[in-house]
């Protein structure tokens, strides 16, 4: 089995990819010397908006693989680059999410509303100054935080989602993720939000674009149909679903959402690299 155009430029997923929860991937190491040595340029692209670039270089660090925070892509830095192209720098944005996502609205310079600001001005009846609002997943968010959201959407601000996914792979088994926050939302509004992340096209064009490369010659590598392989696929790019964290063999040989290739894991996937080196060669 050979490509048709060789891989000269990887986008990496890292959830069910390169880690399950705080669990490396076997493999994980030899998987990046791979990548290095066959000279194969690679960002890693996240739908997880809740941690900084900064933070999955360290993670990444810990499991003794050296990414600089340029190669790492989050859906809260696309997030936030949407932002900037439409409102101006200094907006009150209302912000349901964790750390990466605030850090990375904050550096584009708006001004992050609080919850007790938008609940005081609500009991006031005071007019409301959030140019949107954007939401993803927190593990320590709480009802108000959410409720306050809904008040804005409610009353006309715009509605942002960071990424559309319902679960995320953990060492115990799929658990609540963005979407089914975004999900609370929009059961209490009836608005669906603007999706930014993967499966929609804004992050796969910044990843082609740091990456220097042609979308022929660019592959993403994920977990999940629904958006790795959906998203590479109407962004022109080939795709490799891998079966170490959502979707099942099953689903993509029988789905409608079908991958370029199936691999059991990253280090099936690197013997796969090995291999195509060698027919290069």
């Amino acid at each position: 089995m050979t490509m048709n155009v060789p891989i000269k430029h990887l986008i990496l997923d890292m959830d069910g990819v390169l880690w399950r929860g705080d669990t490396p991937m076997p493999g994980l190491v030899d998987f990046f010397d791979l990548l290095r040595a066959a000279d194969i340029g690679f960002i890693l692209a996240t739908n997880n908006a809740t941690k900084t670039a900064a933070m999955y270089t360290e993670r990444l660090a810990r499991f003794g693989v050296a990414v600089p925070p340029q190669q790492i892509l989050t859906s809260a830095e696309a997030t936030a680059s949407y932002l900037a192209g439409r409102f101006p720098s200094g907006s009150a944005v209302y912000v349901i999410g964790g750390k990466g996502l605030h850090d990375a609205v904050s550096a584009k310079g708006f001004r992050i509303l609080p919850a007790a600001d938008v609940h005081a001005g609500a009991k006031a009846a005071a007019p409301i100054t959030a140019a949107a609002v954007v939401a993803g997943l927190s593990p320590d968010m709480t009802y108000r935080e959410i409720a306050m959201g809904v008040y804005l959407v409610n009353h006309g601000v715009p509605f942002i989602g960071t990424n559309p996914d319902a679960t995320f792979p953990s060492e115990i088994g799929p658990l609540p993720g963005a979407g089914a926050l975004l999900a609370m939302i929009v059961a209490a509004t009836n608005i669906e939000p603007i999706i930014i992340g993967k499966p929609g096209p804004i992050v796969f064009q910044e990843a082609v674009k740091r990456l220097g490369g042609e979308p022929s010659t660019v592959v993403m590598v994920g977990d999940r149909l629904s958006t790795d392989i959906q998203g590479a696929k109407a962004a022109g790019l080939r795709s490799i679903l891998v079966l170490s964290g959502i979707s099942t063999r099953e689903e993509a040989e029988t789905g409608p959402v079908r991958p370029d290739y199936i691999f059991a894991d990253i280090t099936e996937l690197a013997s796969f690299l090995m291999q195509e080196r060698a027919v290069a060669h």
